[in-house]
């Protein structure tokens, strides 16, 4: 039976790592060991920064929640709790674009909740 070179897969899958290295700086886009280095370390980022950005837009949201609430003279903890027992389940992404775009509804949102407490 022929003997089967890997000269084909070889060639292929560095030249998947190099384009995935394209860009990078120095040698990390030319050689191929510390192309390859390089990312796997941007692939651990990347996947690290997936979660991140998901924490990141909370807080922003609750940031911008909470300082439309004390405009309309109320902390965001009593505001939340206040939704929550007058059964408004708006999550905190939809209560950040109302508070952002629409201060007159945002505003009787707060009215709602403080009738409940």
């Amino acid at each position: 039976m022929a003997r089967v070179k890997g000269a084909m897969m070889t060639r292929k899958r560095r030249n998947k790592v190099l384009k995935a290295a394209k860009g990078y700086w120095g040698s990390k886009s030319k050689h191929f060991k510390m192309a390859k280095q390089a990312v796997m370390k941007s692939g651990n980022y990347a996947y690290i920064g997936r979660k991140q950005k998901k924490r990141d837009f909370r807080s922003l949201w609750i940031t911008r929640i909470s300082a439309q609430c004390k405009v309309n003279g109320m902390n965001y903890s009593t505001f939340m709790h206040g939704l929550k027992k007058a059964g408004i389940e708006l999550n905190r992404k939809m209560l950040a674009e109302i508070a952002v775009s629409d201060k007159e509804a945002f505003a009787d949102l707060v009215a709602k909740a403080k009738a409940a407490i």
